[in-house]
């Protein structure tokens, strides 16, 4: 019996593998996920400025140049669509809008570009949400599922870990999908209302390295019901 010794010996292993593989708990998979992303603890520290790309069907593409300084609270974000360039500077105790260069625009303007205050503060929030993931999850008002779920999502196995949220921080339901040997996230997966089957999935591919943090380099977007194509994300490194 001793020559199987050995074989037991790594099937007994396996299994113990296997066996953490299935009992790893949210938390755990969120700090392995942070190690792999954000190696040297960056972000809450970031000053740095990126450029992010968005195409869409039958729309203009849309270049957004972001800078953020965390220690100063400071968003600046520079959009620019066809022929106009608008810009929102955007710290605690202020908000500054421009459009072509001008903080004289016309009603019109104001409302058919969204050039408002609360359009700024969504737009910070929106960048600095989705580009700081996995990071984000543990934001105050951020409840984890502990369970981890093993979803196969385009054919590919995941452990996925379930998101929701406080009320004055958000109302939909989020899944995100790791890596299991690596756990790089991959996917991004919302609902409003999840027994509808409404919301969208995010596929992310490749990574750009911000300040030594890791983010995805594109982002396609998709309906969950209807899986429709609405554009694509690509970030560039300034």
């Amino acid at each position: 019996m001793k020559k199987y010794g050995f074989l037991w010996a790594c099937l007994g292993l396996l299994s113990f593998v296997s066996g953490h593989s299935q009992s790893i708990s949210a938390e755990q998979v969120l700090e392995k996920a942070i190690a792999f992303h954000d190696p040297n603890g960056k972000w809450d520290q970031l000053k740095t400025s990126f450029k992010v790309v968005m195409e869409t069907p039958n729309r203009p593409k849309r270049t957004s140049t972001i800078q953020v300084d965390f220690p100063k609270q400071l968003f600046m974000l520079t959009v620019e669509q066809g022929e106009n360039t608008s810009f929102f500077n955007i710290t605690p105790n202020s908000c500054v809008i421009t459009l072509n260069d001008s903080e004289d625009f016309s009603e019109e303007d104001k409302e058919k570009m969204r050039l408002t205050c609360e359009r700024g503060n969504f737009m910070k929030d929106y960048y600095t949400y989705l580009y700081g993931l996995p990071m984000k999850l543990n934001d105050p008002g951020t409840h984890l599922d502990p369970k981890v779920q093993k979803k196969t999502f385009k054919g590919k196995e995941y452990l996925v870990v379930k998101a929701t949220y406080d009320a004055e921080v958000g109302k939909d339901t989020w899944y995100f999908y790791f890596d299991p040997a690596s756990y790089a996230m991959e996917v991004y997966q919302f609902y409003h209302e999840e027994s509808k089957n409404d919301g969208e999935y995010i596929l992310l591919d490749g990574l750009e390295e911000i300040e030594g943090i890791k983010m995805p380099k594109t982002r396609a977007w998709y309906t969950n019901k209807e899986e429709k194509y609405l554009g694509t994300d690509t970030l560039f490194k300034l």
